[in-house]
């Protein structure tokens, strides 16, 4: 519920988020029942302040469905997709819902995008994806039973056939194959805004809800809101994923997970942590900004940060490691 009030507070500031997202996917697991969503923009946190970036469009229902709303993004229209699904309406039930009820009327409609996937009432996948008229090109999307991959603002139809391409030929769990998904697109103006930038976008995100997480606290939540000029945003976004992976799998004497507060901090934040540990601090382009031993207990750290978003690392002598975002203002 908390990312439904986040989308009515962004509509009533009136932000005009035009032409958001550019590039994106859904998808279902039909053996674990994961539900995943990732995508990127030329339009970030710098540019939409509160947006949090690329990640406005995501929206999860764990054991149900995911839904990206593009293209000139509306919030009624979002939440619109999601009652929708609450109510049981297959994927391409919900997109002509939207598209004769477009908070704009019916001719708003044509500058939307759309991709969303299911499990129908009996376990079976579902997708469906729309793109009107209005978007701006190269807009067009690519479908499959699990998966809707949908984009506006492309170089070319080359970014969502090797998205597409990535995504069938990866292996491993719903995350890799996303997160695959995503390097697909990993080339310079693959949002053609971003040409002059020499990267694909400003912003990146990649989530995968598992069957019974709660909306609010999914499995895996990554998200690059912005970065400095010139970085790119999906490998950050894939620095992130792959040092959230050393972490995601725990032994059954896994350690209590450590403790920061206050989040998000500004000059100093305290850490405290059930065990000796080393402490790593990373920035979004995985390179160390700290790296200090921590004892157990309660610790006071004051670093010198550029103002943005951090992972945290505690590395045990066990060999566990466990890892938490910090955002620094």
């Amino acid at each position: 519920m908390l990312r439904i009030y986040f989308f009515a507070l962004i509509s009533a500031l009136h932000l005009n988020l035009t032409a958001q997202d550019t590039f994106s996917i859904v998808a279902v697991d039909t053996t674990t029942g994961e539900i995943g969503s990732a995508g990127a923009s030329c339009l970030d946190n710098n540019s939409f302040p509160g947006s949090g970036g690329a990640i406005i469009i995501s929206d999860i229902l764990p054991g149900r469905g995911a839904i990206h709303t593009q293209s000139y993004w509306v919030a009624t229209n979002q939440n619109n997709a999601r009652a929708r699904m609450q109510e049981g309406l297959a994927p391409d039930q919900i997109i002509q819902w939207l598209r004769t009820n477009d908070v704009n009327g019916p001719f708003g409609a044509l500058s939307r995008q759309y991709g969303i996937v299911d499990f129908s009432p009996t376990g079976q996948p579902r997708s469906a994806a729309y793109t009107g008229t209005g978007c701006l090109d190269w807009k067009g999307q690519r479908t499959g039973l699990t998966y809707a991959i949908q984009g506006n603002i492309l170089l070319g139809p080359a970014i969502l056939d090797s998205m597409e391409a990535r995504f069938l030929a990866a292996e491993g769990p719903l995350a890799d194959r996303l997160m695959a998904a995503m390097q697909g697109a990993n080339v310079p103006g693959a949002d053609s805004r971003c040409l002059s930038n020499g990267t694909s976008s400003l912003s990146a995100f990649l989530r995968v809800a598992k069957p019974d997480d709660s909306e609010d606290s999914l499995y895996l939540d990554l998200n690059v809101p912005s970065l400095p000029p010139g970085r790119e945003p999906i490998d950050s976004l894939q620095t992130l994923y792959d040092l959230w992976k050393t972490t995601s799998t725990q032994s059954p004497t896994a350690l209590p997970l450590f403790k920061v507060f206050p989040n998000p901090a500004a000059g100093a934040f305290f850490i405290e942590s059930p065990d000796d540990a080393i402490l790593t601090l990373y920035d979004l382009q995985g390179m160390v900004m700290l790296q200090t031993e921590l004892p157990a207990g309660s610790r006071r750290l004051s670093p010198t940060l550029p103002r943005g978003w951090y992972l945290l690392q505690l590395r045990y002598a066990n060999g566990q490691t466990q890892c938490r975002k910090l955002a620094w203002e």
